[in-house]
């Protein structure tokens, strides 16, 4: 029959190859869209801030490159017109959207910017299975995600995109600059660096060999443990009563995430915590070491009183060139820059800042 018809059965049978295959990738593609949408989000104002009048507020979805589905609260400038600049905010870590991220959010939005808080991989309302999970690959990876959605909105001019890393986010915002030159400027507030804190402890308090060394052993067995169970233990939020003895920074946590003031029931820190295993990787992988290739404009701030001030000042010390600033907010403590109860957020700098650098 092929050879009545002048084709060989070996053609034949490669068109059959090539029409499966083509079948195969669009039935793949179909499936990974469907994927990329599954997430269901809250639809009513959950947050632990009023909402605005001056802003359009709306929940969005986007995915990073390794499929994971992120969800995002986007808010616009109401009355606005033509290609606007951009920032997505996030933060800080073991929070949620609609706590410390959102408030950012909506201030700069009210200031002329299309902006995005968006929960961070394995958390709040994004994809990511286990959940409370984190990693200085993915989670640096989660804001590039969210550049990528901010370039191609219809309302975002991308060439005008900014950053907002908050609390332990401060480290993953300077990583994602230092990789992904389509970030034209970075600000980090209240910061964490994940990398010095899990390798050295509070102020260098474990900062041997074999301190780290219990650290892996415990880390090492908590893994053990979790498969032949096929859980995973959470290593608990915010403590929760206090202790009598509890450092001073421990009860400003619990002011803001135990109380009305800024507990969600999605975030981590306010509940149980991320699980016990779920942070290890920071221990071995720096998040700051590229830094001092940071070309765009970048301004810390952080507070006089924080007993994290010492995260930024030694991010600070990385960055090179003229660009950039550390800002440092008399008086203030760590969770002061979480919300508007200090009023000491200082949003009219970070607009003139962004301002200035996004035009």
């Amino acid at each position: 029959m092929y050879k009545n018809l002048g084709i060989s059965p070996y053609l034949c049978n490669m068109k059959q190859s090539v029409i499966i295959a083509l079948a195969a990738m669009l039935l793949l593609g179909c499936n990974q869209n469907k994927n990329m949408n599954t997430l269901t989000l809250t639809r009513e104002w959950d947050k632990t801030f009023p909402k605005s009048e001056l802003v359009n507020h709306s929940k969005v979805t986007f995915h990073n490159r390794f499929g994971i589905e992120l969800a995002a609260d986007l808010y616009i400038p109401k009355n606005a017109e033509g290609k606007l600049a951009a920032i997505a905010v996030s933060g800080p870590f073991g929070a949620v959207k609609e706590q410390t991220a959102g408030i950012y959010a909506q201030h700069m939005a009210e200031r002329g910017f299309l902006t995005i808080a968006f929960d961070p991989s394995f958390t709040g309302e994004s994809g990511g299975e286990p959940r409370r999970m984190a990693s200085p690959d993915i989670n640096t990876e989660d804001f590039l995600a969210a550049v990528d959605f901010l370039s191609t909105h219809e309302s975002v001019d991308p060439e005008r995109i900014g950053i907002i890393g908050i609390c332990g986010w401060g480290g993953m915002a300077i990583n994602a600059a230092a990789l992904d030159p389509r970030i034209k400027a970075t600000v980090t507030s209240t910061m964490y660096d994940m990398s010095r804190v899990a390798r050295e402890g509070y102020f260098g308090s474990t900062d041997n060999e074999a301190a780290r060394d219990a650290q892996r052993q415990a880390w090492a067995s908590q893994r053990t443990e979790d498969y032949r169970t096929g859980t995973y233990k959470r290593a608990g939020g915010v403590v929760d009563p206090l202790p009598d003895d509890a450092p001073w920074f421990v009860k400003d946590y619990h002011a803001y995430y135990k109380t009305p003031r800024g507990y969600h029931k999605r975030s981590g820190n306010s509940n149980d915590g991320w699980n016990v295993i779920g942070t290890m990787s920071f221990m071995n992988q720096p998040l700051l070491d590229m830094a001092g290739e940071i070309k765009t404009p970048v301004l810390i701030i952080h507070g006089e009183k924080a007993h994290s001030r010492y995260f930024s000042e030694g991010a600070f010390a990385k960055l090179k060139g003229d660009n950039k600033e550390l800002l440092i907010i008399p008086g203030a403590v760590h969770t002061d820059l979480y919300d508007d109860v200090a009023g000491v957020i200082p949003y009219d700098r970070m607009e003139a800042f962004f301002k200035e650098n996004l035009k």
